[in-house]
């Protein structure tokens, strides 16, 4: 996947690459350390996903050239756009199937080394020990082609790292089954029967971790499980119109501007405006909401919804990766590739982990044999302790906790930009939330017309239609709404001026300013409104007492003559009430911050109970009372959706946007909630805390597991099959400990 993103000025290029034959987290921590050092190179590995996600400089480096570097260290490397999902299923399935070939072969070699070890450990057999060894030839056939079959990648592997001058986890296992079969090897061809031999180590050894790799793949690919549901909503073909023709076209032949016909019962391929028919979408993939909507001509239709009712003709205005599930699917993607702060202390220690317990093992090696004097129990010591180790599962505890946490998100509308993201939003203890289209339904309708003395309603409405048409704000839309229902004609303006939080203004041909805004606005604007009010029927505790039964107004005036007012309901989200109980429940203070007035203000707080709010903000005051609040020791989320809210999302610690907000919302903000519903929130935050509860048990296992297993093994207090098989599932423990997250539920 590509796209252009801007750093300081400079114009930088983001490249995905799927990375192959990546063994530990120390084989992704050399492709990351080899990469960044290239001119213009930003990247980060992800052992658990197999991507790379880096930004070059296209000036000073090209995606060949990234590629030439990783296949120069010993893996592969291909633009993960360049491989479509079918064919990536293909090569996953293919390479599943290989490892498991490797494993029956190796499993089948090895069973009567197990079966022998089973015998000698019958109390009958104690005694005679030596007769029931099989014969040592025949154990050097079966554990050859253990070793040199079936563990051949181990050694390429390894020999690949080495040259590159790295040593990965393959080495670690090269070295401990490799010493354990050569010296077994001497042993039977030198005729030396009186020394054991080890070739059940050594078979046995690889045979484990080739289940455990096995067992580690599947759990993988469970963890990856929600990025391919997602991928799998994408349909693979669409029909157009061409000449008057119905032609059936792959999805990726589909440009903006083409006519698409979408039967009954069938995916929408792409973001389209419909141009024709009348039908019912199911759009849950995008809301959540079970029951289907309304749709018709002018109204927007997204790709992967369902038409469920008649057939839809839509002129098609995003395709493939422009679409908002193609927004979705890259924003996962990109979640999934990101490293939390948390894994730092992982990656530090996994660099240097291989060449330690290589240290260890030696270190092993030589006392033991000094202090006992025994050859073989001080090779034992060493083999054992080398196979144990394993910088896996630190690499493996916190990535994988991301891909599912970040899945099981997706799947309820939480898109998580960033695994940072993820963290931070534990923190959490104090929320920010706007008013309009956050508490409320964010679909404000005029209630009430109030008209200055002499002024005529159309006249009025005619000059609000003049000035909400250039405006995107929600209130400003609904103005525009109800004076196209009362038939009003917008005057031709120029010189359009918007301040936001405030007002907006437009100047006539005759050189006359029409004004719309609060009453704050229109005071510092000129206007003497009290004083026109008063020659009118009504005044201003007239519109206050309006106000504190939860309407908005929005003022008009002409020059300085005050013209009259629109007063706009905004019902409450039926489930922001529940939400805020919920935040307070979980020891969040919440407050509302809005840029209506204080009676307003009040009285939709009270109906939410929230119990702090802060009215007539404009969007920098929004950012400065957040600053006020962190100084203060909150750790401050903001949830908007508007324009205005983009300030005091971009100096939150942590920032929410709800799916029905702009786009400049959208892009200030670390989590995006597709469904709109502030009870979201209280679902990401609760995610956010379960999956950090996954990352750290998951890194106390990885670290406890080497803390204690290292030494036992150097101690020589266990036998080199016992620890080979502890580090085959070590990972498997930690995978599977993550996918514990994909029991969550959102609130």
């Amino acid at each position: 996947m590509m796209q252009s993103v801007t750093s300081n000025t400079k114009q930088l290029r983001s490249v995905q690459l799927l990375i192959e034959g990546m063994d530990c987290t120390a084989c992704s921590s050399r492709i990351e350390k080899l990469l960044n050092r290239m001119p213009g190179v930003k990247a980060a590995v992800n052992f658990a996903t197999e991507k790379a996600h880096i930004l070059i400089d296209p000036d000073k480096v090209s995606p060949s050239d990234l590629i030439a570097t990783i296949e120069k260290a010993g893996y592969g490397a291909s633009e993960a756009q360049k491989i479509d999902n079918e064919k990536r299923a293909v090569i996953e399935k293919k390479q599943q199937k290989l490892d498991l070939y490797r494993f029956l072969v190796a499993f089948i070699c090895s069973l009567p080394f197990l079966w022998q070890m089973i015998v000698m450990l019958w109390p009958t057999h104690h005694g005679n020990m030596t007769a029931m060894e099989m014969p040592r030839f025949s154990q050097w056939v079966l554990a050859t082609i253990v070793e040199f079959g079936a563990g051949a990648p181990f050694f390429v592997a390894a020999w690949k790292s080495l040259r590159s001058g790295a040593a990965n986890m393959d080495v670690l296992i090269t070295l401990g089954t490799g010493i354990a079969y050569l010296y077994s090897t001497i042993v039977t061809f030198l005729g030396l029967s009186a020394l054991h031999v080890y070739f059940e180590a050594s078979a046995m050894i690889i045979t484990l971790i080739l289940l455990g790799r096995l067992l580690e793949s599947h759990a993988k690919s469970r963890a990856g499980s929600a990025m391919r549901s997602l991928l799998s909503l994408q349909p693979k073909k669409g029909h157009i119109e061409e000449e008057g023709k119905i032609v059936d076209v792959d999805i990726d032949q589909i440009k903006t501007g083409n006519i698409v016909l979408i039967r009954a019962g069938e995916r929408v391929p792409v973001d389209g405006i419909i141009i024709s028919g009348e039908s019912d979408v199911d759009e849950a993939m995008l809301t959540g909401e079970a029951m289907p909507v309304s749709k018709k001509a002018g109204d927007k239709i997204f790709a992967a919804t369902i038409n469920k009712g008649s057939p839809l003709r839509i002129e098609a205005i995003a395709v493939g990766n422009d679409t908002a599930l193609g927004g979705i699917i890259r924003m996962v993607e990109e979640a999934q590739g990101s490293k939390a702060p948390i894994q730092k202390l992982a990656d530090k220690i996994a660099s240097i982990f291989v060449p330690i317990v290589m240290g260890i093992a030696v270190l092993t090696f030589i006392l033991s044999w000094w202090i006992t004097g025994i050859f073989s129990y001080a090779l034992v010591s060493a083999v054992a302790t080398l196979v144990i180790a394993c910088p896996c599962s630190l690499g493996l505890a916190v990535p994988t906790a991301i891909m599912v946490g970040t899945g099981a998100g997706a799947k309820s509308g939480i898109l998580i930009r960033n695994a940072e993201s993820l963290e931070r939003a534990q923190n959490i203890n104090c929320l920010i939330v706007d008013k309009t289209g956050t508490v409320t339904e964010g679909k404000p309708a005029v209630s009430t017309v109030l008209l200055a003395s002499s002024i005529d309603q159309t006249y009025l409405l005619n000059v609000a239609l003049s000035l909400s048409l250039h405006s995107s704000h929600p209130l400003s839309q609904a103005i525009t709404h109800f004076c196209h229902g009362q038939s009003a004609e917008a005057f031709q303006v120029s010189q359009i001026t918007e301040k936001a939080g405030l007002g907006l203004t437009a100047i006539k041909p005759d050189h006359s300013i029409f004004k719309m805004g609060s009453l704050r606005f229109l005071h510092e604007s000129g206007v003497d409104v009290e004083n026109d009010m008063q020659q009118s029927s009504f005044n201003k505790a007239h519109i206050e007492n309006v106000e504190r039964e939860g309407a908005t107004f929005v003022h008009f005036a002409e020059g300085s003559h005050y013209l009259g007012s629109l007063a706009l309901t905004d019902p409450i989200r039926s489930s922001s009430k529940e939400a805020v109980k919920a935040f307070h429940h979980l020891g969040i203070k919440v407050i509302m911050m809005t840029g209506d007035n204080a009676n307003t203000a009040a009285a939709i707080a009270e109906k939410s109970d929230i119990k702090t709010f802060k009215a007539n903000l404009l969007p920098q005051g929004k950012a400065d009372e957040i600053q006020t609040l962190r100084k203060q020791g909150y750790y401050v989320a903001m949830v908007g959706d508007g324009i205005n809210d983009a300030p005091a999302l971009a100096i939150a610690d942590v920032s929410f946007a709800i799916g029905a907000g702009s786009d400049i919302a959208m892009e200030a903000a670390d989590i995006v909630l597709v469904k709109s519903d502030l009870r979201d929130v209280v679902s990401a935050i609760t995610l956010s805390r379960a999956t950090m509860r996954k990352m750290r048990q998951n890194l106390f296992f990885a670290f406890i597991y080497n803390i204690l297993g290292i030494p036992l093994a150097a101690f020589g207090f266990l036998n080199p099959v016992i620890a080979g098989a502890a580090m085959a599932m070590s990972s498997v423990s930690v995978i599977s400990n993550s996918l514990l997250l994909s029991r969550w539920k959102p609130f």
